[in-house]
């Protein structure tokens, strides 16, 4: 099967039908369910680095709930649930989500149950600052001062995240939010406030969690907020989807660099922490080996990972980019690029699935991110599989040979099932295609941390069953079950205790 990337609304179907390979029936799930203490354990957490750490990652918007009290100021995603419930797949949103505001210490403690080393979490902006700066809510900072310290008093590193999506409505309001430059300001003046307020006790410091995704869906096809898109694409009111997911792009740079210079400048000596960005991509493998495929290949991995990860370490957007999106694509400046190129210690990297893809002829009908990129996936005939641990392992090594061998994370990495009302919750918890993706993978990730990768840590998706965007609660990544029909009851799952004896030292 060929599919062709022609227009960003359907590149936004196609990502998530690509990424529904990680989602599986939950049937398939628990068939022949591998109970934790029947599985093989000589492969365990002693045969990587002893200062490798193992996480769970969540975000903001997708657990805390408590999007009206103490406080808070609406975010965009706040805004989107609520003016477009339709577009959630079961017309829910985050108001409530999991509920972690209020049960933070008791999830800390199934966390250290478990067995996590860190856990990944997100800082709501407009938790502190309600209007996006200026007054600074006093009830939001102590949440997360008491979350960071609940965590570390259990052991646990926290691993912060500045931005995960959820953008303060009052600067989209005010000056349309990462379109404009004005949000560099902004947003380094809150990291420096998180920096001074957090930075004694956080230690390793995101600034931006997957700008692709981000700035994809939306700014080229409008199904996240701000809900901008070209009118050719039959989604939104305003937008352009040919020229704003570059602009954002470039804004989100430049707003990390800024970041980034302010804390090696004014906190890094002193709080000895780490600072870097979390990128996503998928790993591809060309159709053929002609030059047409393998060039394709590359493109692909150029917009998705190599449109932030190339400034950072070369100074300049990619070569292709450049060449394909020309006077559409912003320019670094000299100033530009000497601010933006060694900001970062480590990148992040979030991986979900790998496939093939080949060549596909440009066009300069209806532009956007998506068809500029000029290929097509193609799935495998025949209901062939694709193993996408191996791709796992081989996108790091491209990594490391293409980008001189940066320290990485992994920031997210999992499988999803399916939510059906009439599944008994048993079949939830019985994750055994949880079990054994999270073992392939790791497998091949200690192949590559043999093959030279610098890999220091792995953070699974995700630590709770949440808020997955607009899959709203249909999908559960989670090695810990929540019972909606139940007031929000955790149970651990499979999985959970499976990771917990492959954690024991």
């Amino acid at each position: 099967m060929r599919v062709k990337l022609e227009s960003a609304f359907f590149f936004f179907f196609l990502f998530f039908s690509l990424l529904a390979t990680n989602i599986v029936a939950v049937g398939a799930s628990s068939s022949g369910s591998i109970k934790p203490s029947h599985y093989t354990w000589n492969f365990n957490r002693t045969l990587f680095p002893s200062t490798f750490l193992f996480g769970a990652g969540s975000a903001s918007y997708q657990v805390e709930g408590a999007a009206n009290i103490d406080g808070k100021g609406p975010s965009t995603w706040d805004t989107f649930t609520h003016q477009y419930p339709e577009r959630i797949a079961d017309g829910s949103n985050g108001d409530v989500a999991v509920d972690f505001y209020h049960r933070y210490k008791s999830d800390i403690h199934l966390m250290k149950k478990i067995g996590l080393d860190s856990f990944r979490l997100s800082i709501s902006w407009s938790r502190i600052f309600p209007k996006g700066k200026g007054k600074v809510n006093q009830l939001g900072v102590n949440f997360y001062n008491n979350l960071i310290n609940e965590l570390l008093a259990n052991g646990i590193k926290p691993c912060v995240t500045l931005f995960h999506w959820d953008l303060p409505q009052a600067l989209e309001d005010e000056y349309g939010g990462f379109l404009n430059r004005k949000i560099v300001n902004d947003y380094r003046d809150y990291a420096d406030f998180c920096f001074k307020t957090f930075g004694d006790r956080v230690k390793n410091w995101v600034t931006f969690n997957e700008p692709y995704v981000f700035i994809s869906n939306g700014y080229a096809s409008g199904n996240f907020p701000p809900v901008r898109c070209s009118d050719y694409e039959g989604n939104c009111t305003a937008g352009n989807s040919a020229t704003e997911p570059y602009i954002v792009g470039h804004h989100w740079l430049l707003s990390h660099a800024a970041a980034v210079r302010l804390y090696k400048d004014k906190y890094q000596a002193s709080q000895k922490g780490e600072i870097g960005i979390t990128l996503v991509t998928f790993w591809y493998y060309p159709k053929t080996n002609t030059t047409a495929d393998i060039e394709a290949r590359k493109r692909a991995i150029d917009f998705w990972f190599g449109w932030h990860a190339n400034p950072l370490v070369y100074g300049d957007y990619p070569e292709s980019m450049k060449s394909i999106v020309g006077d559409r694509l912003p320019k670094l400046t000299k100033e530009e690029s000497k601010l933006v190129k060694g900001t970062y210690d480590f990148i992040g990297l979030n991986y979900y699935s790998t496939f093939y893809i080949e060549d596909a002829p440009p066009t300069t009908i209806n532009q956007s991110l998506a068809t500029d990129q000029q290929v097509a996936f193609v799935l495998p005939e025949g209901g062939a599989t694709i193993d996408g641990a191996q791709g796992l392992h081989d996108l790091l090594v491209y990594i490391k040979d293409n980008y001189k061998n940066p320290t990485i994370y992994i920031h997210e990495n999992g499988i999803g099932d399916t939510y059906n009302a009439s599944t008994p919750v048993q079949e939830y918890i019985k994750d055994s295609a949880r079990i054994r993706f999270h073992d392939s993978h790791f497998r091949t990730l200690l192949q590559a941390i043999k093959d030279g990768v610098d890999v220091k840590g792995y953070y699974l998706w995700s630590f709770l069953d949440h808020f997955e965007w607009t899959s709203g609660f249909t999908s559960k990544y989670g090695i810990t079950y929540v019972d909606f029909n139940n007031n929000l009851k955790r149970t651990l799952k499979y999985s959970a205790y499976w990771y917990k004896k492959f954690l024991l030292k």
